[in-house]
């Protein structure tokens, strides 16, 4: 089969084509024939070699979530059969033409959605899901501050909240982006190239902030919280480390707080699945949130792929095609 593997950590020119052989799925696996992958920054972290919970990655297939139809169950396996459409979340391997995934870790293809819209779901719901709303607890009513909001997790993050009930703020690089976050349901989106955000939103405030930046927003993120706010990191592309001031979290009674995805185990995934198909799933039939992508492109070109999300000119999703 078709596989794109990690020749060595490095920059997208790593990424090469490879004839591998095709996997057979142990007693709790399925065989899923991939018809899409999602492509998402923890893919590029990883070909760098940077993601944690990655040891050597050299020959590693890369790819966190897919779309496609299943080939074959493990003996373990009753939810699913040969023929069934599903998307799935994956620690690596989604970048082939066939991958082998717990069948715990499956999601029925919505009713209505492509392949390609199905791919992109799995690595973004799953950490929204968790973040905002299990760790961070946002409420209806409440105010989720947004960073990073035209990003494949900021589009997640926007539509979910605003289907919940919640008010969604966001932050963004360009006036185009601006828009694109507006037009999904942020009240407000801030282009910090233009504004500091901390200036922009000190009356608004925030109770929830989900922050993939690092470095240098962390103390204004700090500053916007309100009493009893919650703080979220799913990265720190500026850099991990701040200075804030304790007693201010203690009187404020501030919460800190944050994951990846990829290292947690297979039952805490398969937990994690079942409470977004309880909760998002719904809202999917119901068309209250929509995977927003932005380009495909074939398999084989999952170094052009990776160039665009390095690139950080996208809006939504970048899916790589079977």
């Amino acid at each position: 089969m078709n596989a794109i593997a990690i020749a060595r950590p490095g920059g997208p020119e790593v990424l090469q084509l490879r004839q591998e052989e095709q996997p057979a799925p142990a007693p709790h696996e399925v065989l899923i024939r991939v018809q899409a992958a999602g492509v998402n920054r923890p893919d590029v972290l990883l070909r760098q070699g940077k993601y944690g919970g990655a040891d050597d990655v050299t020959g590693l297939v890369p790819g966190l979530e897919l779309a496609g139809t299943i080939e074959a169950v493990g003996s373990e396996v009753a939810r699913w059969q040969p023929g069934d459409a599903v998307c799935a979340l994956l620690t690596a391997g989604a970048y082939a033409d066939y991958a082998v995934v717990d069948a715990r870790h499956c999601l029925p293809v919505p009713a209505g959605y492509t392949m390609t819209e199905a791919a992109a779901l799995p690595e973004t719901v799953f950490t929204v899901w968790h973040n905002v709303f299990q760790r961070g607890q946002l409420q209806p009513g409440e105010t989720l501050l947004v960073h990073g909001g035209s990003s494949g997790i900021g589009t997640t993050a926007i539509q979910l909240a605003v289907a919940l009930g919640a008010t969604v703020v966001a932050t963004a690089g360009s006036a185009e982006k601006c828009r694109a976050c507006e037009k999904l349901g942020a009240t407000r989106c801030i282009n910090y190239k233009d504004e500091d955000f901390e200036a922009a939103l000190r009356e608004t405030g925030a109770d929830v902030i989900l922050d993939m930046i690092g470095g240098d927003y962390i103390p204004k993120n700090l500053n916007l919280l309100k009493d009893d706010g919650r703080l979220v990191f799913i990265n720190a592309m500026r850099g991990a480390k701040a200075e804030f001031n304790a007693l201010d979290i203690m009187r404020r009674r501030l919460t800190i707080t944050g994951s990846t995805l990829r290292p947690r185990s297979s039952d805490f995934k398969a937990a994690l699945a079942a409470e977004v198909e309880k909760h998002v799933w719904p809202l999917l039939a119901a068309g209250r949130f929509r995977p927003v992508i932005y380009r495909t492109f074939p398999l084989v070109e999952a170094a052009a792929a990776h160039q665009l999300m390095e690139s950080s000119e996208h809006i939504g999703k970048i899916v790589l095609v079977c």
